[in-house]
């Protein structure tokens, strides 16, 4: 009987099946058939080519599930670490965003940066923390020249809610982009400055007033 077995599975093999497919019809374990076989000239038929493709492409597909679980389950355990976000949480993740973006010279209080959620928590930090409203900000948009003004201006006022009458002349750069940035700055880079409208508060003050909370955070006292 196990001759009979070893004769078939090299039948097989020889057909071009693999020892999955052979052990699954003849019954037969692979180790045994790793044994039996190993010495066997294989050149996959149709049939194995064909199964190969749908083996790996389920393999894809349950490495695509894999991975889109693992990012669900670190969103979950991401909003039970953060919480509801008040008032305090937002002075000082405003005030970290300032410190790496803002500007720290000649009495002027901006933030530069391409990301639209960046631009808006800095806006939203500037209302609620530092008493500003829209009016208060003016906005310079620098763009490349393979950016499409008219749309890139479109796309921040809508996203900022600050007209685009309060935008400046917007600024092309003219320098040849690296190939690796191509793409990655699709709407360009906001300038967003605050203006005092004649609030002194809203002025010089303010701006020293952040430049103090930098220096209590980072230890400047």
């Amino acid at each position: 009987m196990r001759k009979e077995e070893k004769e078939e599975s090299i039948k097989l093999r020889k057909k071009g099946y693999s020892y999955s497919y052979i052990s699954e019809q003849l019954n037969i374990a692979k180790g045994t058939l790793s044994y039996w076989l190993s010495d066997i000239p294989y050149t996959p038929n149709q049939e194995t080519e064909i199964r190969i493709k749908e083996s790996r492409l389920k393999m894809i597909e349950y490495k695509k599930e894999e991975k889109k679980k693992t990012f669900l389950k670190a969103k979950e355990i991401a909003i039970d670490d953060i919480g509801e976000i008040n008032e305090r949480d937002l002075f000082m993740l405003g005030l970290g965003l300032y410190i790496g973006e803002g500007s720290k010279s000649h009495d002027i209080i901006r933030v530069i940066n391409a990301n639209p959620a960046v631009i808006n928590l800095s806006i939203k930090w500037f209302e609620v923390i530092c008493g500003l409203k829209k009016e208060n900000f003016s906005v310079g948009l620098h763009i490349y020249p393979d950016n499409n003004k008219k749309e890139c201006l479109s796309f921040w006022s809508k996203y900022t809610k600050i007209p685009i009458s309060q935008f400046g002349k917007v600024q092309v750069d003219k320098r040849k982009k690296k190939e690796s940035k191509r793409g990655k700055l699709p709407h360009g880079t906001i300038h967003l400055t605050v203006k005092s409208n004649g609030r002194k508060e809203l002025g010089v003050f303010l701006f020293r007033r952040i430049n103090y909370w930098m220096k209590i955070v980072l230890g400047e006292k």
